[in-house]
C-alpha cells in the first residue's frame, strides 16, 4: 500500500513532540507551549502542500489554540489513525430504466463498501450514464495526464436499452470506478468525491431548507459514512455534513444525538480554530450542554477565549450555515 507523505509528515511530528516533552519532566510554560505549535503548524505546511489536502482554506492550524503539549500528542495520534488508507470496492450489481415525462434513461446502481473487513455500512448510489459522462469530462480537464490510458464507454445512437449494452456498460462502469480510485490524486480529487456524494448532499441540504428535518438526517446519515471513507487524509472537510447532522437531530428534539454528532465535529477542529464552522458549533454545544445537564464551562471557555483574540464578526449560527451549503 502506497504511504502518503502527510502521514509520515505526523509521524515525524509525534516523534518531536514525544522528544519535547521527555526532555523535561516539569509542564511547559505557555510561552514554550506556543513555540511547540507554531512549529508543528509551519512543519505541517511544509511537508503537506498538496491543494487535495487543503480544500477547505477556512480551516487552518491555528498555534495560538488552547491545547496543551499532551493534547497536541494525542491529536497527532489520532490524525496518524485517521490518515490510513481505506481501501474501497465498487460493485454495480444492478441497473433499473427510468422514464420520466419525455425521458428515458437507465441508472446503474453503485456499492461501495470497504474491503479487508466485514463491512455492515455499504454505501448505496445510484448514477446515470450522463452522471459518468461529466465526471469522465472534468477529469479529463483537470488530470489529463493521468487519464491518457482511461477510457471511457461510448455513447450509441441506437440500442441504448438492450439488455446487452446495457450489462456491456455495466461492467466497464465497475472497471471505470476501480481504475480512477486506483490514482491517489483522482481518488482524493474534489470532483471525484462529489460525482459519490453531491447529489444525495444536495438533496438532503434541500429537505433541511425545507423543513423536512427526518428525511434530510436520514440521507445525511447514509452519506456521512461515504464521506469518511473517502477523506480518512482530510477529517475537517465533513464538518459541515456532521453540522448538518446536528442541526437535524437539535430541531427534531434529539438533544444527546445532536451533542454526540457535535463532538465528533468538535473533535475535527481542535486545531482548527479559524474555520468558520468552530464558533457557532461551540455555540450550539453550549446550548446543548446545558440542556442535557453536561459541563458546558469548558465549552465557555474555549469561546470567551476565541472571542477574546479575534475582532467582533458577524458570526452566523449553526443552522444558518447548514442551510447555506449547496445552494445550486
Amino acid at each position: 500500500m502506497d504511504q502518503d507523505s502527510h502521514c509520515t509528515a505526523e509521524r515525524e511530528l509525534l516523534e518531536a513532540v514525544s522528544r519535547i516533552t521527555t526532555f523535561s519532566t516539569a509542564s511547559p510554560s505557555d510561552e514554550e507551549q506556543n513555540q511547540l505549535k507554531a512549529e508543528i503548524s509551519c512543519q505541517v505546511r511544509k511537508e503537506n502542500p498538496e491543494k487535495d489536502d487543503l480544500q477547505d482554506s477556512n480551516a487552518s492550524l491555528s498555534p495560538n489554540s488552547a491545547m496543551t503539549t499532551k493534547e497536541l500528542q494525542e491529536y497527532w495520534r489520532n490524525e496518524k489513525r485517521q490518515c490510513r488508507q481505506v481501501k474501497l470496492l465498487f460493485e454495480i450489481p444492478s441497473t433499473r430504466i427510468v422514464e420520466h415525462h419525455l425521458s428515458k434513461y437507465v441508472t446503474y446502481k453503485i456499492i461501495i463498501l470497504q474491503t479487508g473487513s466485514f463491512d455492515n455500512n455499504k454505501s448505496v448510489i445510484e448514477r446515470r450514464y450522463s452522471d459518468f459522462e461529466k465526471l469522465h469530462r472534468n477529469l479529463l480537464e483537470e488530470f489529463s495526464e493521468e487519464m491518457e490510458e482511461v477510457t471511457f464507454p461510448k455513447k450509441t445512437l441506437t440500442g441504448n436499452f438492450t439488455e446487452e449494452i446495457i450489462n456491456e456498460r455495466k461492467l466497464a462502469f465497475k472497471d471505470y470506478l476501480r481504475l480512477l480510485y486506483s490514482m491517489k490524486y483522482i481518488r482524493r480529487s474534489k470532483k471525484f468525491i462529489d460525482f459519490l456524494t453531491r447529489p444525495e448532499l444536495q438533496e438532503a441540504y434541500g429537505c433541511l431548507r425545507g423543513g423536512q428535518y427526518t428525511k434530510a438526517l436520514e440521507i445525511l446519515l447514509e452519506v456521512i459514512g461515504l464521506q469518511e471513507r473517502l477523506t480518512r487524509g482530510n477529517p475537517v472537510s465533513i464538518v459541515p455534513t456532521l453540522c448538518a447532522i446536528v442541526v437535524c437531530h437539535k430541531d427534531l428534539e434529539n438533544p444527546a444525538s445532536a451533542f454526540e454528532y457535535g463532538e465528533k465535529a468538535l473533535s475535527r477542529l481542535r486545531v482548527h480554530t479559524s474555520h468558520r464552522y468552530y464558533i457557532p458549533l461551540l455555540e450550539t454545544m453550549i446550548t446543548l450542554a446545558y440542556e442535557l445537564g453536561k459541563d458546558f464551562l469548558s465549552l465557555q471557555e474555549k469561546l470567551e477565549e476565541w472571542k477574546a483574540k479575534k475582532d467582533p464578526i458577524r458570526v452566523f449560527t449553526l443552522k444558518e450555515l447548514a442551510v447555506r451549503e449547496y445552494v445550486q
